[in-house]
C-alpha cells in the first residue's frame, strides 16, 4: 500500500489549493454532478475563506513518498458557518479533494480514517463534515463510513447535509 503523509500547507501554497478545488469542480461536472461549480471561477468570498484557512494553518496536503501532492483537506476546531455554535468539541473536515491522478485507490477513505485516529488521539470524540445535498453518491459514501446525518444547512451557494461520526 502506498505510504501517505499529511503536511500542513504553507501560506504560499494557496494557488495549489485553488487548483485542486477547480480540478475537482471540473471532474464533478464531467460526471454530471452539480457541486462546487463556483470553484471553476470562485467568488471572492470563497477565495477569502480559503485564505482564512491558510492563515489559521487549517489546510493540509497529503503527499506520497515522492512528495507529490495527492490530496488536500481543511480541518477545523469549530465551524460556525455551517454548524453554528456547538457545545460538544469536534473536528470538522472541509474541502477534502483527491487529485485526479490519484483517484480510485481509496485515498479519501484512508485520509478520513487517519483523521479519525488523530481526532481520538487529541481526546476529541466527534468528527463532522458537510456534503452538498445534491451529491447523493457522496452523501451515501459518508453514511457507509459510519457518519450520521444530523441536519441540513442552507447557504447562498447550496444546500448541505451535516454529518457527524462518534469516534468512541
Amino acid at each position: 500500500m502506498m505510504e501517505i503523509k499529511f503536511r500542513k500547507a504553507s501560506p504560499n501554497e494557496i494557488d495549489v489549493a485553488l487548483f485542486l478545488l477547480k480540478q475537482a469542480a471540473k471532474t464533478l461536472a464531467q460526471k454530471g454532478i452539480d457541486q462546487w461549480a463556483y470553484w471553476t471561477n470562485p467568488p471572492q468570498e470563497k477565495v477569502d475563506w480559503v485564505k482564512a484557512g491558510f492563515a489559521k494553518g487549517e489546510f493540509c496536503f497529503v503527499e506520497n513518498e515522492a512528495k507529490q501532492v495527492m490530496a488536500m483537506f481543511r480541518l477545523l476546531n469549530e465551524d460556525t458557518l455551517y454548524w453554528g455554535q456547538m457545545v460538544e468539541e469536534a473536528r470538522y473536515i472541509h474541502s477534502l479533494v483527491v487529485h485526479k491522478d490519484f483517484t480510485g485507490n481509496k485515498l479519501g477513505q484512508r485520509i478520513v480514517a487517519e483523521l479519525e485516529k488523530q481526532t481520538v488521539a487529541e481526546g476529541v470524540n466527534l468528527l463532522r463534515l458537510d456534503c452538498d445535498a445534491t451529491n447523493t453518491q457522496l452523501c451515501k459514501y459518508y453514511i457507509n463510513r459510519g457518519f450520521i446525518q444530523v441536519g441540513v444547512k442552507d447557504l447562498p451557494l447550496g444546500k448541505y447535509n451535516l454529518y457527524e461520526k462518534a469516534l468512541c
